[in-house]
């Protein structure tokens, strides 16, 4: 059996213009499809399907083929069934593999359970599917509950099956048979039909501006690391402080100089030494808008309350000692020349070690919320 998986991407668009070479996570939308093809082992031959010649670039880019197909199987009107009829009378398939671009997050994974599944079932139509468990209407009529009767709880309903539309798969004898017979071939016609549950991030699809938003969303999620989910609890109250000079107080530095900020040149050495190391102190180097460098120094046993930043990402470098770190409750021993990175949400301590005094240089931005338990900014 022989597979071919087709991509197609028309440049024009009537709900988001052009959206097939917009740009997600910096690079065209439909490359994103590409990938996931190119990463399957079961794709076959992946060709770019579209009468525009920006996409014969993008697919020579990639190392795929191109198949131009004509001018009006672009326009408006054109459906799913004439471009791949088309494609399949010229290009030689046992199994056409359908993969819209406008599907971003659909996977190799994906594609490889999806084809497997279809190939070892003997299904002439494959098409994915959403599951969709809540009370559903068609025509005002209810789908899969009893107006009658008491609904039950959404877990014990039975699922209503979406078209997800992002991967779809069909016997190309078949489809031929389908189109000569009823004159469409996209549903399975008379054939045998099996579905794939697509789920997560898989089911997006991406028709308009909003869909768009979703996606630069669901990318930025997945670039940070997961934390630990945290529960609502009883009388826990969270206060958040980005007055810096008063966190530096609650944090136990009783001296903290924030007058000579942003000088062109300056010798830490220098501030180290001028401030001495029988007591704590602070020093603010750079406080400008886009960030801020405070010299933090403190004694053994002195340091920062648990807290954390939830839309802030910051970094300390060890100029001298050494410091126990408790990031989201597992303690790390830092020392001179080390730099440590704290990303956003992850709650964080640092506590001097050591025999002496030890001294970081703390790099943010001035206006950031610090957010502590009650407890904690109440608390050493």
């Amino acid at each position: 059996m022989k597979v071919v998986t087709m991509i197609p991407a028309r440049m024009g668009s009537t709900r988001v213009k052009n959206k097939n070479i917009r740009l997600l996570d910096s690079k065209p939308l439909v490359q994103h499809i590409i990938e996931a093809a190119q990463s399957s082992s079961l794709a076959g031959d992946i060709y770019l399907n579209s009468e525009s010649d920006i996409f014969q670039e993008i697919a020579e880019q990639n190392g795929i083929k191109f198949y131009k197909r004509d001018p009006s199987l672009s326009s408006n009107e054109a459906t799913n069934d004439d471009f791949s009829l088309d494609f399949i009378n010229n290009i030689e398939c046992d199994v056409l593999l359908q993969l819209l671009p406008t599907s971003p997050f659909i996977t190799s994974e994906d594609i490889d359970s999806f084809l497997k599944e279809m190939l070892e079932s003997g299904f002439e139509t494959m098409i994915s599917t959403t599951n969709i468990q809540i009370e559903a209407l068609y025509d005002a009529n209810p789908i899969n509950f009893d107006q009658k009767s008491q609904t039950p709880p959404s877990q014990m309903l039975t699922p209503v099956k979406a078209y997800a539309c992002g991967i779809m798969g069909w016997d190309c004898k078949k489809f031929r048979e389908n189109m000569d017979r009823f004159g469409a071939a996209y549903h399975g016609g008379d054939g045998s039909i099996g579905f794939y549950e697509l789920k997560g991030n898989s089911t997006v699809d991406i028709d308009n501006e909003e869909d768009f938003e979703l996606a630069e969303a669901i990318i930025d999620a997945l670039k940070r690391k997961k934390t630990k989910p945290e529960y609502y609890e009883p009388n826990k109250r969270l206060i958040a402080d980005a007055d810096v000079k008063r966190i530096l107080s609650g944090d136990g530095v009783s001296f903290n100089n924030q007058e000579e900020a942003n000088k062109e040149k300056v010798l830490l050495k220098e501030i180290i030494e001028r401030n001495g190391r029988d007591k704590s102190w602070s020093h603010t180097v750079i406080n400008s808008s886009s960030n801020s460098a405070t010299l933090i120094a403190q004694l053994p046993g002195e340091g920062n309350r648990k807290h954390f930043h939830p839309d802030w990402n910051e970094w300390w470098y060890i100029i001298e000692g050494e410091w126990t770190w408790n990031i989201e409750g597992e303690d790390k021993k830092i020392s001179a020349g080390e730099v440590v990175f704290i990303e956003q949400g992850k709650k964080h301590k640092i506590t001097a070690s050591g025999n002496q005094m030890a001294i970081r240089l703390a790099v943010s931005r001035y206006d950031v919320d610090h957010v502590y338990e009650e407890e904690n900014y109440k608390g050493s």
